[in-house]
């Protein structure tokens, strides 16, 4: 599998006319080699130009994971003196040919810290954006990929479920995000989960993004809870919204709202069709209730190893969706100071249209 994934990227590496690609740690180096590097204050880089055979450069306390690599790369180790790395990293860069070549690198990855070490070791290089081609390389999940997606959203629907039962008025945000990481934990996620799970409560949901606070939860309120489990280096990500005892009407309706824009959301994605069409299709919902100022981001992005990535779900994407696809569906309505409902479900494209890999009912979640 990962000899033609390295295949592939070099073809689009070709097509592009990137001569070589460096990586350092991050989804992509694990896609290609199967290896896991955290990024710390010593440099990991993957170099790969071919014809040359791919050569690796990393501290010598994290050699020994090099036996599990799924190809062949040479090694270059250094010790723990930093004036020494800079040479290390020249004698690699000579060794796989950088010096005057096009070299892609991840711009939303790649630090200064090795950024400055390449062009001191490759000065006649050119380094530019490898983004597409990477993008290109990783944005069609295959049937195994697609599979580990499933069992992670299995796990995070499966930690909500056993979280709802914990819940109390006079929880604050904070116990509640406790309880959901455990439950999840519990239930087989990797211990590096996608993302903290998010919870807000009351006037807090009426914020996307909120971080879980000692706000308790109080009768009257919503909650949007927005959490993601990890299996075998993939990620779920799923947003359900729980009514704590008896919310005011118009709250109500706006989870209506929401819940009938999602499945407009998830109804619009086939093969062949733009990126665009599945975020016009759920907000277009939301805009003819009355609503459209309170939907205030796109309807979803892609789902992999990373919880964000190719493709985005917003109005103006021309991108074509194909067999493979992962995304997001997550339309949301925000009420300033009163309350906010977002759904979320993960789908995959089909040959023949689109799938949900989340199950869980999408009404409010009675609680309290």
């Amino acid at each position: 599998m990962t000899s033609d994934r390295l295949s592939r990227l070099y073809d689009l590496m070709h097509n592009r006319q990137l001569d070589a690609l460096a990586l350092n740690p991050g989804q992509t180096l694990t896609y290609l080699t199967g290896l896991q590097f955290h990024l710390m204050e010593r440099p990991t880089l993957l170099l790969l130009a071919p014809p040359q055979e791919a050569v690796v450069v990393l501290p010598e306390l994290e050699a020994g994971k090099l036996s599990q690599a799924h190809f062949p790369m040479r090694a270059f180790t250094y010790g723990d003196n930093p004036a020494l790395w800079g040479e290390v990293i020249r004698q690699a860069c000579q060794a796989a040919g950088l010096d005057g070549r096009t070299v892609g690198v991840e711009p939303l990855r790649l630090r200064f810290m090795e950024l400055d070490y390449l062009r001191a070791a490759a000065p006649q290089a050119k380094f530019l954006s490898g983004e597409t081609a990477i993008n290109s390389l990783r944005i069609q999940k295959d049937a195994s990929e697609v599979e580990a997606m499933r069992t992670a959203v299995k796990i995070a629907e499966q930690g909500f479920l056993r979280m709802v039962e914990h819940v109390k008025i006079g929880m604050t945000e904070r116990e509640l995000a406790a309880e959901l990481s455990l439950q999840m934990l519990r239930g087989g996620s990797e211990p590096e989960l996608p993302f903290s799970p998010i919870i807000a409560s009351g006037p807090n949901s009426a914020n996307p993004h909120a971080n879980p606070s000692d706000r308790r939860l109080a009768a009257g309120d919503l909650v949007v809870v927005d959490w993601g489990a990890s299996y075998a280096g993939y990620y779920s990500d799923l947003t359900r919204t729980l009514a704590v005892g008896d919310v005011e009407s118009e709250l109500r309706q706006i989870a209506r709202i929401v819940a009938d824009a999602n499945a407009a959301g998830r109804a619009a994605g086939n093969p062949g069709i733009i990126a665009g069409a599945v975020d016009q299709a759920a907000r277009a919902v939301i805009a003819a209730a009355g609503y459209g100022q309170f939907f205030t981001h796109r309807t979803g992005h892609g789902l992999g190893m990373e919880t964000h990535e190719q493709p985005y779900m917003f109005g103006e994407n021309k991108l074509r969706l194909a067999d493979g696809m992962v995304y997001t569906v997550e339309p949301g309505i925000y009420l300033p100071g009163r309350g906010g409902v977002r759904i979320e479900d993960d789908v995959v494209v089909t040959a023949d249209g689109c799938e949900s890999l989340s199950s869980l009912p999408r009404d409010l979640y009675q609680v309290g």
